[in-house]
């Protein structure tokens, strides 16, 4: 048995005491403390883990996991370059679809209103398979769209005054049109025939979807692609099918995955969340201190009965055993605690949200901002425990001097001076 019943016993009644134990004040703010810390761990990396999740969800299911270049430009061989990258067992293995695109960088413009945007030409069933589940779609089915009509996201539209059925002109420097006068933008309209709504703005307020033969017309390409998305049944595992397609593709060709592509946002959300993390750790650490000043506050308080209990027989080893055990229980009830406050407001986050953004009557998650409609979290069970665990480690080593302290004290010398 870790703890004798007798340790147990004068451990709990320690607890117990009103001037120094567990109902003294700062024996209080150590608990609550470690509890908030806990708390505050959990829903800040519940929601983290959330925002890492849905934008890069969003993200790589827009651009794909793998995505194949030419340093050149265009791939105009790129039927023949998909059947050569679907032989590949490796890919196969581990590929769920082979996408080609051809995109470009534009203006959209509407009763003189204009807006920057991306094009991005795809067969709508690549497109439907894209969005599956991740999009809502106002209009026209997807699948019913031909050439020359625009699938348009919702947030370009209002912004233009665009609605379905209106024509928006596009603007290209970059597919420009030779004349007797020099190279004259390319300006072409089509009909919006469908918006779509990805709760991310940065897509839905940027972002023109047109058939691939409307876009590479307009792009003056050809039957050629600006590049090929290669999806995956796991993003994490990218590296085998990357090293696969570097030794299949000729020289030429460059080959990038959704990390590489990302590596800015993705190495910022990282370093984001490992410094939340450290910051609300002090909370905690906080605490644990507070527990270090009870527990000298209690030895100093008892040595009376500690030199007495030493007089009787107990161990040192046992009076360390009564102090830890002391110390540690409050850090367990105030991890467990805040895993239980924690874990219910990271879950409900998004309804406290609104109740507090209905009493204030402020927008406290601006979309423009954060690129999400919605204040997302991911609980994650070993995020929790390993937080809880942390918690109840910290408060055990904050215990480990003022056991020691008690365990040295000298009988002798405490019961002379009495």
């Amino acid at each position: 048995m870790l703890f004798s019943k007798l340790e147990k016993k004068v451990a709990f009644r320690y607890l117990r005491a009103k001037k120094r134990g567990f109902g003294s004040v700062v024996s209080w703010v150590s608990l609550i403390g470690i509890m908030l810390g806990v708390a505050t761990l959990i829903v800040v990396m519940s929601v983290m883990g959330g925002f890492h999740d849905v934008l890069l969800g969003r993200i790589i299911g827009m651009n794909g996991h793998i995505v194949v270049y030419h340093q050149d430009g265009a791939i105009s061989d790129y039927n023949y370059l998909i059947d050569k990258i679907k032989q590949n067992k490796v890919v196969m293995a581990n590929a769920t679809s082979i996408v080609p695109i051809a995109e470009g960088q534009v203006m959209v413009t509407h009763n003189g209103k204009n807006s920057g945007a991306m094009i991005r030409g795809i067969n709508m069933a690549d497109l439907v398979a894209k969005t599956n589940g991740g999009a809502r779609f106002y209009g026209k089915d997807l699948t019913a769209i031909k050439d020359g009509e625009l699938v348009v996201g919702a947030s370009l539209a209002r912004n233009l005054g665009a609605t379905i059925g209106d024509e928006v002109s596009i603007v290209s420097a970059n597919a420009a049109t030779p004349t007797p006068f020099g190279s004259m933008p390319r300006i072409m309209s089509y009909p919006v025939k469908t918006s779509f709504f990805m709760g991310m703005y940065e897509y839905d307020s940027g972002y023109v979807f047109m058939p691939l033969a409307t876009a590479q017309k307009y792009l003056n390409i050809g039957n050629a692609v600006t590049h090929i998305d290669v999806f995956l049944r796991d993003a994490e595992n990218t590296t085998s099918v990357r090293e696969a397609l570097m030794r299949l593709l000729p020289d030429g060709f460059v080959v990038r995955d959704w990390r590489d592509l990302n590596r800015g946002f993705v190495g910022a959300l990282q370093v984001e969340s490992n410094v939340m993390f450290l910051i609300l750790m002090l909370i905690v650490i906080v605490a644990a201190f507070n527990i270090v000043s009870s527990l000298v506050m209690l030895v100093q308080d008892k040595s009376k009965d500690i030199a007495v209990l030493r007089t009787f027989g107990v161990s040192k080893k046992s009076m360390i055993k009564i102090f830890v055990l002391s110390g540690t229980t409050i850090g367990v009830i105030g991890a467990a605690l805040g895993t239980i406050l924690g874990t219910i407001i990271a879950i409900y986050v998004e309804p406290i949200r609104r109740f507090f953004q209905w009493m204030t009557g402020r927008d406290l998650f601006p979309a423009e901002l954060y690129y999400l409609s919605e204040l997302p979290s991911r609980v994650e069970f070993w995020t929790v425990f390993g937080i809880a665990v942390i918690a109840i480690l910290l408060a055990f080593l904050a215990t480990l001097y003022p056991a020691w302290k008690a365990a040295n004290t000298d009988p002798v010398e405490v019961l002379r001076n009495e």
